[in-house]
């Protein structure tokens, strides 16, 4: 059974037991607790707390989901880039999942993963987990749990584990969580492999899972008025048990796209290489394709070290840039054609070669000097003859150093080698490093750049009326200003093709994006959306110029300048114009600056995505390309 077929095997199940099927949300997640979007549980946290799923309109679907839902989603979690190489570790996965907002809890959850692994996908279980429970935190033993597992297989290993292992959340600072249960099959050299993690949220914690674990004062578990089910299923390991191979590489998810470099070893090269380049290159596609942009913060640097590792791991098979090329082109055809989620991969093919091109060049420039300088201070062999007298004989004895941390961070300052390239390079000659000195020698340095940018950008970037511009540095704030121009642009142009019904209800820039949320009633045609991004294009292309005028708010909104009804403005406000005059400008809006002089310097603007946020808003990503 291929995985295409396991994947939609798992959402028709679910879809033939009153199941809504939701599309996967982005990589990069609306809540702002989190970096990257890690379980399929985070497009629907605020259904467990907060919003009623019957009413409440999904902004994918267009529509409610209803109490039961079921998805595929895209996740990333960067706690794992470090042990990538290994035989089960993966930064970017598929997460297979089913929620329930009060429609069943326990009992028909169990059932339906029973029936789904031992029936549709003809799998022994070994055993399944429960919860042991905790007195501290006031959560019982898992006895229900235990029992339905019972009643559905009297043979059933049922083991209790404790808190790490079988008590789930909250995901970021706060959120639902509670008890979970978890079933194990065995892959094909007989290793149990955790497959299926059943969350029981039967709790609020205002706090994070550390706080939790701690018992911080004042912070207690709530339980939620109703009870909910979030299941994750690893699409890479199910794979893996159901296509009886030994590790999740040698599965087609890897073995199609890139056979045979994920399950052989090239010329003797240590085939966590393989593993390596195979993990990041996926994942550096899918975090592209979802509007990602290299950068050294946040996700963009999470990229970026995907990226830098690929290199690094391509010269250490011997590839040539035709072969990643290539390898990137049948990856896209592989998933793209896999699962229908995954068509934008293909519309965005160009774009998302080109960033990593760039990138891969940018990256070798430095490389080959910094690996020499490495090898230099650092020998992959460091030996000694030691003469033993008794003997008379000559042994080469390999002798371990520790790189010293202001080595690694000179490296990586001079050279741009993360710390994840480091540890690759001394494990190498089996070597360590002192990542304590690395990580004060890093602390120092931001601290540095952190005055810097204090004097430069005011401590926090640059706080708008339009929204936050969020730069970490110079390049990257000269992005920003680029998306914070495309914004009115933006705003402009939707005006036009929609009508004057659109009205802003708020904004976020960064270095990676803009994110433009406006009131209209209804989900824009591809046709639509295609106009909006034309005409901002065009606009760009008559390179305007792009001006303030400071007025008496009275006067600023008599010359039709938009403005934002939730903000507060002072008396006296500055009125940002696109074209040749206030009178005759493109667009005109209050706004606090700064922006580019001149259109022409935005470059081209891509509409990434358009979706609900809530009834009569809708919400618009567009990025630079």
């Amino acid at each position: 059974m291929s995985s295409a077929e396991i994947r939609q095997k798992f959402l028709d199940f679910f879809k033939a037991r009153g199941h809504t099927i939701v599309p996967s949300s982005s990589l990069i997640p609306d809540d702002p607790s989190v970096l990257l979007t890690t379980a399929g549980m985070q497009q629907f946290k605020p259904y467990y707390s907060e919003l009623d799923p019957t009413t409440t309109i999904h902004p994918s679907i267009g529509k409610p989901i209803g109490k039961n839902t079921a998805s595929c989603q895209k996740s990333f979690r960067t706690s794992d880039i470090d042990e990538v190489g290994d035989e089960s570790h993966l930064t970017f996965f598929e997460m297979l999942g089913n929620f329930s907002f009060g429609g069943y809890f326990k009992k028909e959850a169990i059932q339906y993963a029973h029936e789904f692994i031992t029936k549709e996908m003809g799998l022994k279980i070994s055993y399944v987990t429960v919860f042991e429970g905790k007195e501290n935190i006031g959560v019982p033993k898992d006895t229900e749990s235990r029992d339905i597992w019972k009643s559905l297989d009297p043979n059933l290993e049922v083991r209790e584990e404790g808190m790490s292992d079988v008590f789930w959340g909250p995901t970021g600072t706060s959120g639902p969580c509670g008890p979970t249960t978890e079933i194990y099959c065995k892959n094909a050299t007989g290793q149990d492999i955790e497959v299926w993690n059943i969350v029981f949220n039967q709790y609020f914690y205002p706090g994070s899972r550390e706080e939790l674990n701690s018992g911080v004062a004042g912070k207690k578990l709530e339980s939620l008025k109703t009870p909910g089910v979030d299941t994750g299923m690893g699409l890479e390991r199910l794979v893996m048990c159901v296509q009886k191979t030994k590790t999740i590489f040698e599965t087609d998810l890897f073995a199609e796209p890139f056979s045979p470099w994920s399950v052989l070893s090239i010329g003797g090269v240590d085939i966590r290489y393989n593993r390596i380049f195979a993990d990041h290159l996926r994942g550096a596609i899918f975090l592209i394709a979802d509007g990602v942009r290299p950068s050294n913060k946040g996700a963009g640097y999470v990229l970026r070290r995907l990226v830098r590792r690929v290199v690094v791991s391509s010269k250490k098979m011997g590839l040539s840039d035709d072969n990643i090329s290539q390898r990137l082109d049948k990856v896209i055809t592989y998933y793209s054609s896999s699962y229908k989620d995954y068509k934008n991969l293909v519309s965005d093919k160009k774009a998302i070669e080109k960033i990593l091109i760039d990138e891969e060049k940018k990256f070798e420039k430095t490389l080959e000097i910094g690996l020499r300088e490495f090898g230099k201070r650092y020998p992959a062999l460091n030996a000694q003859s030691i003469k033993l007298e008794e003997k008379r004989e000559k042994y080469v004895v390999h002798i371990p150093q520790t790189i010293s941390g202001r080595d690694a961070f000179n490296l990586h300052q001079s050279y741009g080698f993360t710390i994840d390239i480091l540890r690759d390079l001394a494990k190498e000659g089996m070597h360590k490093i002192d990542e304590n000195e690395f990580a004060n020698e890093f602390k120092k340095h931001q601290e540095i750049s952190r005055a810097g940018q204090e004097k430069k950008f005011g401590g926090h970037g640059l706080i708008l009326n339009t929204g936050e511009v969020k730069a970490g540095n110079e390049e990257e704030f000269k992005k920003a200003l680029k998306l914070h121009t495309t914004t009115h642009l933006l705003q402009r142009a939707l005006r036009e093709v929609l009508g004057n019904e659109v009205h802003q209800m708020g904004s976020d820039v960064t270095a990676e994006r803009t994110r433009f949320d406006f009131a209209f009633s209804r989900k824009l045609t591809p046709e639509e959306i295609k106009k909006v991004e034309n005409l901002i294009n065009e606009k760009i292309k008559e390179d305007l110029p792009v001006n303030f005028v400071e007025l008496p708010k009275a006067e600023a909104e008599k010359s039709g300048a938009l403005y934002f009804f939730k903000e507060k403005y002072p008396e006296k406000v500055k009125v940002y114009y696109i074209g040749n005059d206030l009178k005759s400008a493109w667009s005109k809006e209050f706004c606090g600056g700064p922006h580019v002089t001149h259109t022409g310097k935005i470059g081209k603007v891509r509409i990434a995505k358009e979706e609900a946020v809530s009834a009569g808003v809708r919400r618009i990503r567009a990025m630079l390309f």
